[in-house]
């Protein structure tokens, strides 16, 4: 009688956990639909951010149509406009929080999962990705603070948003004055509106500048891009 030499355990990685075979269709399967599932959520989760920020714009036009078209509106409905445009952009910023936690899954299934399946590279499968994805599948996390989200957003979309409303908030200012303005001095006193001191709406005007400069340069200095550039000859590659 021969001997059956017996069975092997299942190979493990560095975390203990079992690593998968590709040519198990239980597994890929399940993993297929789990991206899916994830692909989904993160859409729905994308769609939600293009509201707000269209909620943003078209807040600012319609402001800035009413400012121009009537000489007798002051100048301080643009601090109405500042202010809803920071408050969209505080929500959008809560909406990529969760956006950017999902894409973290996506992008963890894509580089860890779909590329040994692409280059049927057994070895690719191996590390601690799996076992990250389960733990933030039973205790979910954001993967970024709320000022980096504040600050991405406003890098990418609300940056230009704000542009706008100060120059229109300046062109508003001087067209409408009651005396010409051809100094710094005059146009400090334009800033008053009624009871409104001017060092107010100075304030405001200095400070949406100076905290917008410094959330731009803030993400662009410690955040990565999510998307780079093409270096190199790299990109010929990809031309159809």
């Amino acid at each position: 009688m021969s001997d059956i030499p017996p069975p092997q355990p299942p190979r493990s990685d560095n975390s203990g956990m079992p690593v998968p075979s590709l040519q198990d269709s239980c597994y890929v399967n399940a993993m297929i639909h789990f991206y899916r599932g994830e692909l989904g959520r993160i859409m729905i989760w994308r769609q939600r951010l293009d509201v707000t920020t269209t909620w943003a714009i078209t807040s600012t036009t319609s402001i800035i149509t009413v400012a121009f078209s009537f000489p007798n509106v002051p100048h301080i409905v643009f601090f109405f406009n500042l202010a809803f445009v920071w408050m969209l952009l505080w929500i959008e910023a809560r909406r990529y929080r969760f956006y950017d936690a999902f894409r973290g899954r996506v992008r963890m299934l894509e580089s860890h999962f779909l590329v040994p399946m692409i280059s049927q590279s057994q070895q690719l499968l191996d590390g601690e990705w799996r076992r990250l994805v389960c733990e933030d599948l039973i205790l979910p996390s954001f993967k970024i603070t709320a000022i980096e989200a504040v600050a991405r957003r406003l890098k990418r979309n609300y940056v230009f948003i704000f542009a706008i409303i100060l120059v229109a908030w300046t062109l508003k200012v001087f067209i409408h004055a009651r005396s010409p303005i051809d100094s710094v001095e005059h146009f400090y006193n334009a800033l008053a509106v009624h009871a409104l001191p001017a060092w107010i709406a100075c304030v405001v005007y200095i400070g949406t500048i100076l905290t917008v400069g410094f959330l731009v340069v803030y993400v662009s200095r410690r955040s990565s891009e999510e998307i780079n550039e093409f270096s190199g000859g790299n990109a010929s590659l990809w031309r159809i």
